[in-house]
């Protein structure tokens, strides 16, 4: 360090300094919090509440600003600087009714003192300690109880066979709890309700209550404050003379009527003697002659829905018939336009045959042909099918595999020993189902199907005048596919087995 050049303080050195020259500047520097009442304040309305706090740790708060308010800092319920209460920044509504307690302040003790508590001062408060430039506050809640007057009952008058009283009181803060009672504590429903507040907040209540049992003798208005826990209840007497009376023209014909029946009892009495024996026999007949007129009227309307009925399915088949051809349903009247055919099947086919069936298939395309004969469950008791409309019915609900339609002659050359045969099928391979037109081994077409309802049982609809092959799910009788427009060749052949074609698409040539 050279000589006569000024000494610099360490920077470490500089904080403390500054703190120092700010404690000579302003006074001495504080740190505090501020306490208040965990719990809320409750008081009555129109009385005194008082909201302390205290500065902690304690110290003298004269030099400080303090302020209470309440959502907003200003304008504030009462501020308290330089040793006075600022009149100029209150709240209007609060002025001469506020006064800060400082008896404590030398000990950072303080309390808000509010007077002639109202409705509007129910809520939430802050009080707020300034020091320089330290600032604290707590939160308080103040929570104003309001005693309404006792309750107002009285009788407004009879009401559909019934009394209606009415309940009424005013001054209740917050809103009240309004319920009826009867003497033995029974809660009664209220038939209306209405609470409105004043211009000062308070609640006024008007509830009614129908009493129409007039056992209950009487009932209670019981109106309760939900935070004081504390009702105001008046009972009013109900005597039975103020329910509603019977109407005079009642009364009379009750006593008309009771007249009349002894009268009428004494001229009974007297013919029941003479006539006894004659009565039973007239009670007798006319039981019975209601019998059968009961019994014929019955009769009669279960034969006038049974006709309209038929009625309407006479008229309902008319129009199938009319345009049958085109409406694939009904399967069960579609017979009634079909000649059935007389074919007999075997269903206890041994199963080797179904064994040597499929290995006579995998042999070779010159073999299927006479196989797929050969192991055909159903016969025809003619030869051939005659020109005309067939139907048959298969059973299928056992066979996992089957095939079932018809077949005929690709050729009428009688030189040919195994002569070629045109089938038009349904099959069941497995879960799948198709339709197929094919001779010997080439595929004509191929139709896969989708079947909501598994058949159990099959019906065939040949028409050889109209060239149309139908087959029809029995189980749910849906119409399932239609060969249709496709010429015979010769006298088709009814065909059934238990087994698949095991033909695919790649069979064509």
């Amino acid at each position: 360090m050279m000589k006569g050049s000024p000494s610099v303080p360490p920077a470490g050195c500089l904080l403390p300094l500054l703190l120092l020259l700010f404690t000579r500047v302003s006074g001495e520097v504080s740190w505090f919090s501020v306490k208040g009442p965990a719990e809320p304040i409750t008081v009555l309305l129109g009385t005194e509440a008082t909201l302390p706090c205290q500065l902690s740790p304690e110290q003298s708060a004269a030099r400080m600003h303090i302020r209470w308010y309440r959502a907003q800092p200003t304008p504030a319920v009462l501020v308290f600087h330089n040793g006075q209460e600022q009149g100029e920044v209150q709240m209007p509504e609060y002025r001469g009714r506020t006064q800060m307690v400082k008896q404590a302040i030398d000990t950072g003790s303080v309390a808000l003192q509010i007077q002639q508590v109202q409705a509007s001062d129910d809520g939430l408060y802050h009080c707020q300690f300034t020091d320089g430039f330290t600032s604290q506050e707590v939160s308080m809640e103040l929570r104003v109880i309001g005693l309404g007057s006792a309750p107002l009952v009285h009788m407004t008058g009879p009401e559909n066979d019934g009394i209606r009283v009415l309940c009424s009181s005013s001054g209740w803060f917050p809103k009240p709890k309004v319920q009826w009672r009867d003497t033995s504590g029974n809660t009664l429903l209220s038939s209306s309700e209405l609470q409105t507040q004043d211009r000062e907040g308070l609640f006024q209540v008007e509830v009614s209550l129908l009493v129409t049992d007039r056992a209950i003798g009487n009932v209670i208005c019981s109106i309760q404050n939900p935070i004081y826990d504390q009702e105001k209840s008046k009972a009013i007497l109900l005597p039975e003379p103020f329910f509603p009376k019977t109407c005079p023209w009642k009364v009379a014909l009750v006593c008309s009527v009771l007249i009349l029946l002894v009268l009428l009892g004494g001229i009974s009495l007297g013919i029941w003697k003479e006539h006894q024996v004659k009565r039973r026999e007239i009670k007798k007949w006319s039981k019975e002659h209601d019998e059968m007129l009961l019994l014929k009227k019955g009769t009669k309307s279960v034969l006038r829905i049974r006709d309209d009925l038929q009625a309407d399915l006479d008229r309902r088949k008319a129009l199938y018939k009319e345009d049958w051809k085109k409406a694939l349903l009904y399967p069960d009247w579609r017979k009634e336009l079909f000649q059935e055919a007389p074919v007999r099947i075997n269903y206890e086919m041994p199963d080797q045959d179904k064994t040597d069936s499929r290995t006579e298939e995998s042999r070779g395309e010159e073999t299927v042909s006479s196989s797929q004969v050969d192991h055909n469950l159903i016969t025809l008791s003619q030869e051939g099918f005659m020109l005309g409309r067939y139907y048959w019915e298969v059973d299928v609900k056992d066979t996992e595999e089957w095939t079932l339609g018809v077949y005929e002659l690709c050729t009428q050359d009688a030189s040919l020993t195994d002569p070629l045969r045109k089938f038009r099928v349904l099959e069941k391979n497995g879960d799948g189902y198709r339709a197929l037109d094919f001779c010997s081994q080439n595929i004509n077409s191929e139709e896969p199907l989708q079947l909501k309802t598994r058949p159990l049982k099959i019906a065939i609809f040949l028409d050889q005048e109209d060239n149309d092959l139908s087959f029809y799910n029995m189980t749910d009788e849906t119409h399932i596919f239609s060969f249709a427009q496709v010429p015979f060749l010769g006298s088709p052949y009814p065909y059934f087995t238990c087994n698949s074609m095991g033909l695919s698409a790649t069979a064509q040539p």
